[in-house]
Formats: structure tokens, sequence, C-alpha cells
């Protein structure tokens, strides 16, 4: 009985091994029939790979079968289709959206569809998303159809920030990236048109949240009262490419989204190394200024030693995001995505990244993940998405425990929040969160700020956070600009080499009679600020360049002042020392994890340089102030048109590798077919 049931037990397990076999070769025939989708995503202007572009597989019924992104040669594989007929969605921030359909799948063989996209913003359907309120479809084929205001309002779109007006003399606005176009004439503003449909009734569009903190314009200050001017430095960029964004949308700015002194530092200039062991090179200009015959200009440029990214210090990196349903736009959180798959391939096995979420709440996505662990970071990247209110506050919290749990000593330690900017939840009081962000600061940990979208953004807020949090501000208009910021001059955005950053100028009375600083107006300190190393200022990256334009009115000039009394007590010395001076620089610094400051000093003699003999870039540096005064309509802009701004920019462009310039000069253009 023994021998027979373990000869039954044999035959049992042999069945089964067969049984095995045999479901295995199903599975496996199964699976072979399986295929795959690839192909290279191009501009169709150049030829140039895009990575990090999406594309979505969909079935006849258009429901998502795959879904993936271009790498960095812009190429893409969509894995496991089963055979049958699909169509291909591929869309790419700053390129028109396609779908293509008739794709067909068959069993055991590669599709190769590959594609380009053509540069523009045109999408094929009109979709609103509204928040809390059901998804609105308007038809472009039914131009006949009437849509009334009162409808507009129930759709609830975010804001009305991108006015532009059209070639044909109307206004057009895009509601926060969701495709709503609404227009209205100059002339008959009683009616307004969504994408050729008359819209009966008021035409008063949702208001724009945008917010910009109001500029005071600089004055003159006589020298004889006033021979000091301090100011912190600054080299946020995001005033030009926010104004970019206003002009490429086919409108002009608000006057206070124009910051001068942000547009002149978006650009680099050729300015010296620092010799030897000094961090920071200082050069000075003096010429004729272009826009007043009887008044000079003053230049004065920082650069910053460059350290290679090699040679860097260790890398904390929180990602503190705000996924809230204000940034579910693609020009918001789509792009930022894109950033961030740029930037972690930056990174290597001693850094460290984690990424923080607001919304409803903050919460931890990804733990402290090294660099190199590029699969875990790309796949926590690319599973974000955004719903829900903003608890900013909560997150900003939540993102300094997450950096001071994985501090790393003599690192650089950094929350890198990214957000349109609408804090609504939480802490929502702007001077609690600076108060919380000056106090974290002392830890060594910095913040910085990137801004996304249109409609929604707080710039102002989120200038001042930067500010206060030791770190830069940066708006993101589109993928280039993501690049910049995020690979390009990553060093310049991660690494400080220097923090509480100060200009001192001391005027010459002897030589000038009168200046006035093209803008910083919300960088002025006291005089006193400058020697008390207890005031906070401006931080200084890794080759970063910054540029100060002054106004000035020499002695000599016979452009009078309003009248004051004489002064009784003032000094009347008439010696002839400094007679050649114009200016002496001091310029005040701490090392990032010191508390004592350090000075330079440089003074600048007189020239007398016309403006066609200066150098290129103070001229090409004067075009960009020059520009920034027209956007503002600044009452010092002088007689100069805007076809001489752009003309000096021209003869002033210089090397231009990388295409800033060349771009600086198209959007004046642009600019003057807009008025």
């Amino acid at each position: 009985m023994q021998i027979e049931s373990i000869h039954l037990k044999s035959k049992a397990m042999k069945y089964l091994i067969y049984l095995s076999l045999f479901l295995s070769a199903i599975c496996a025939q199964s699976q072979n029939n399986y295929s795959s989708v690839r192909g290279t995503i191009t501009d169709a202007d150049n030829g140039d790979p895009l990575p990090f572009a999406s594309v979505v597989l969909l079935d006849s019924l258009s429901a998502q079968v795959a879904a993936g992104s271009t790498d960095f040669d812009g190429k893409y594989i969509l894995k496991q289709i089963k055979p049958g007929n699909y169509s291909l969605e591929i869309s790419y921030v700053g390129y028109t959206s396609l779908k293509i359909t008739k794709i067909k799948v068959q069993s055991n063989k590669i599709a190769i569809k590959d594609i380009q996209l053509q540069p523009g913003t045109a999408i094929g359907e009109i979709v609103v998303v509204a928040y809390k309120v059901p998804l609105v479809e308007i038809d472009k084929s039914s131009t006949g159809t009437k849509v009334y205001s009162e409808e507009i309002k129930s759709m609830a779109v975010r804001s009305a920030a991108n006015v532009a007006k059209t070639v044909d003399g109307t206004y057009s606005r895009d509601y926060g990236g969701s495709g709503l176009n609404i227009r209205g004439s100059r002339s008959d503003r009683s009616h307004t048109y969504i994408d050729g449909v008359k819209v009966i009734g008021s035409t008063s569009l949702p208001p724009s949240n945008e917010s910009y903190n109001q500029i005071v314009e600089n004055s003159y200050h006589r020298v004889s009262l006033t021979p000091l001017s301090t100011f912190s430095i600054d080299v946020d960029k995001a005033a030009y490419s926010n104004v970019r964004r206003y002009i490429n949308e086919g409108m002009l700015p608000p006057a206070d989204a124009v910051r001068i002194e942000e547009m002149i530092n978006y650009f680099s200039y050729n300015y010296p190394q620092p010799e030897k062991d000094e961090p920071f090179s200082i050069t000075t200009e003096y010429a004729d200024c272009p826009w007043n015959a009887k008044r000079k200009l003053v230049r004065i440029g920082i650069k910053g030693k460059e350290v290679a990214l090699e040679e860097a210090p260790d890398n904390n990196l929180v990602f503190l995001i705000d996924v809230s349903g204000s940034m579910s736009s693609p020009d918001k959180l789509g792009l930022l995505k894109s950033g961030l798959l740029m930037l972690i391939n930056q990174l290597d096995e001693n850094d460290k990244v984690s990424i923080v979420v607001y919304a409803g709440a903050a919460g931890l996505v990804l733990p402290a993940t090294k660099g190199n662990k590029k699969e875990q970071l790309i796949d926590a990247i690319n599973k974000l998405s955004a719903g829900g209110s903003t608890a900013g506050g909560e997150g900003i919290q939540l993102a300094y425990e997450v950096a001071k749990d994985n501090f790393i000593k003599n690192g650089n330690n950094r929350i890198i929040l990214a957000t349109d900017g609408d804090f609504n939840v939480g802490i929502s009081n702007q001077g609690e969160l600076i108060q919380l962000i000056e106090e974290k600061r002392n830890d060594n940990i910095f913040l910085s700020v990137l801004g996304f979208g249109t409609g929604n953004l707080q710039d102002s807020k989120m200038e001042q956070i930067a500010d206060k949090g030791n770190g830069n501000y940066h708006y993101i208009d589109n993928l280039l600009e993501a690049k910049k910021v995020l690979v390009t001059e990553l060093g310049g955005t991660l690494l400080t080499i220097a923090k509480d950053v100060k200009l001192q100028i001391e005027f010459n009375p002897k030589t000038v009679k009168s200046y006035r600083l093209i803008g910083y107006e919300n960088r002025l300190l006291n005089a006193e600020d400058f020697n008390d190393d207890k005031k906070d200022a401006g931080e200084l990256g890794s080759g970063h360049t910054v540029t100060a334009l002054y106004e000035i009115i020499p002695t000599n000039s016979k452009e009078e002042l309003v009248s004051i009394d004489p002064l009784k007590y003032q000094n009347t010395n008439n010696d002839s020392t400094g007679m050649n001076e114009i200016l002496t620089v001091k310029f005040r610094y701490k090392d990032p994890k010191e508390d004592v400051s350090k000075l330079i000093t440089k003074v600048l003699y007189q020239e007398n340089l016309s403006f066609s003999q200066a150098s290129v870039d103070f001229r090409f540096s004067t075009s960009v102030a020059a520009f920034g005064y027209l956007l503002r309509d600044s009452k010092f802009k002088g007689d100069l048109q805007l076809k001489e701004v752009i003309d000096i920019a021209k003869e002033s462009k210089g090397e231009d590798d990388e295409g800033y310039r060349a771009e600086f000069i198209r959007l004046m253009e642009m600019a003057e077919l807009i008025k």
C-alpha cells in the first residue's frame, strides 16, 4: 500500500508539472503577442529633440492605454501594447499639441511613429476645467452661438491675467491655461467674443489674482545732502521672464511687474573673474546717458567666483511642491515636473532629494533619496498631480523638518518652493510666514522660490519669501527657462557663496551734483545699515553677476536743480583731493556660514566717454534699463523712443551664444506692435 501510494503521488506530481508547462507556454505565447510603440519627437522648425514631451496612447473609445514621456534625445517607447488600432496624443509646453489617429499595432511588431511638433500654443479643442463645477466645453465651430455673460461667470475660470491686444484691435485673455479665449474690442467694450462667439451682456471679466508690490521709483538725490546710496544686492530674475510672458501673450505687463534691476540682471555680462583668493570682482564704467544729453550713466558690476559643480558641497534638497487645484494647468505643475526631471540628472550619490507636497494638507511623498537613484526620483516626480486647496504654511513647516532631519554639515541645505503663490490655508498670514522663514534660516537652511503660471501669480509674496529665506526667486514661463535656472545656472541657483551682500556708493560732490539709482526700490537700506552685521541683505550664488546703474548729473552740468537755501554748517573744503574721482564703491558681504562681514572697495575715476565709446555690456545693459523705463512709462524715460532702444540693443548684442540677447531684441520688437 505504501509503495502504491508513493506511485500515485509521483504520477500526480508529473501531471502537475505538465500542466504548469502547458500554462506557461500559453502565457508566453500570449505575452509574445504584445508589441510596443516607439519613436522620436522633434521640433518641426529645426529638428531638435524635445525632451520630456508627454505621449499618451488611446484606444478606439479614447480611453488611456499607456502613457510616457520622451528622454533627453526626444525618444519615447510605450511597451506591452495589445494588437489593435490606436491614436496618439502628444503635448509639449510651448508647442501645438497633436493627435495622430489610425496607428495600427500588430502582433510581435514594433510600431514606429516619429513626430514633429510645431512651435506655438494653439489647441484644437477649447476646454474649461472649473474647480468644483462641471466641465464646460465650447465648440469653436459654432460661431453663431451666443454666450451670455452670466454663463461665463458660472464657468468659474480662475483669473483674467492674460489680456492681450491682437492685431485686429481686440483683447484676448486665456484663463489659467484652460484654453478659454475671451476677446473684446477696444472701441466697443459692450461686447465680448469667445473665439468668435459673441457674448451678450456685461464684459466685466473675472478679476486677476496676480499680485505685485507697488514700485515708487527712486528720485534724484543731491550729493551735498545725501552723498551715500546704500542698498542690498538683488540677483532675482523673475521680473524679466514674467515680462517676457506678458509680451509673448500679446500684451504689456503692469507697471509694478517691471522691476528694472531684475531685467538687467537676467543677462550675464563679461565681468572679470575674481583675482587670487578674492570671492568677487568689481567693475565700474562711466559714460554719456543716451536718453538725456545733459546726464551721465555709471555702471557698477559685481562678479561672484565660479565654483565647479564637482567642487561644490553636497546637496540636501527638499522640493516643496504646490499640488493644489490652481497648479493643474500645463504651464504650472506640468512645466515644473519637466524642470525637475532635468535637474535630478545633475545630481549624484552624495546628494539627497526629498519631496514634500501641499494641497489640502502637507505630506512627504519622497523621503530623502540619493541623487543617483534616478528611477525612484523620476517615478516620484511623474506621479505628482494637482487638486485641492493650498496649505502653504503647513508645507513649509514640514519641509524645514525634513531638511533638518537630513542636514548635511558643510553642505548645501536648501528648500526649493515651487508654486503659483496661492497660500490660502494654514499660515496664510504673510507676516507669520516671514517670521517662520527668518527663524529657520539661522539653521543654515536656505529657501529659494520658483514661480509658475498665470492668473494666480502672487509675485510680491514669493519675492519676499525668497529674500527672507536667503534664496533667490525665479519665474519659469517655459521649458527653456526651466533649463536655464535648473541646469545651465544650477550652481548659482543652488550654491550661495555670500550672504547679506550690501553696496554703499559714496559720491564725490566735486564731480557729481546729483544721482539716482535705477531700480532696486525694494532693496534700499539706511546708510547706517551698511556696517550693521545684524541687518539682513541679499545673497550671491556661484558665478552670479550683479549690475547696478546710476543716472548722474555732473557738477559742471548746466541743468538746474530745485533750489534750496545755502547750508550753514556743512564742510566747504575746496582742496583738490579727489577732483578726478566720481565715486567710491564699498562692497560688504559675509561667508554663508559666518556672522561677521568683510569689505571690498573700489574707486571710479572720471572719464569723458561718449555712449558709443562705452563697452558693449554697458550699452546693452543700458538698453534693458531704457526698455524698462518705457514699459513703466517712467517719468525718467527722457526722449528715447523704443525704436532707438532696439537699435542700441542690436548694436551692442555682442557675444550671445545662448540667444538671450537676441530674444530680448525680439521682445522689444513685439512690444512695439502692442499699442
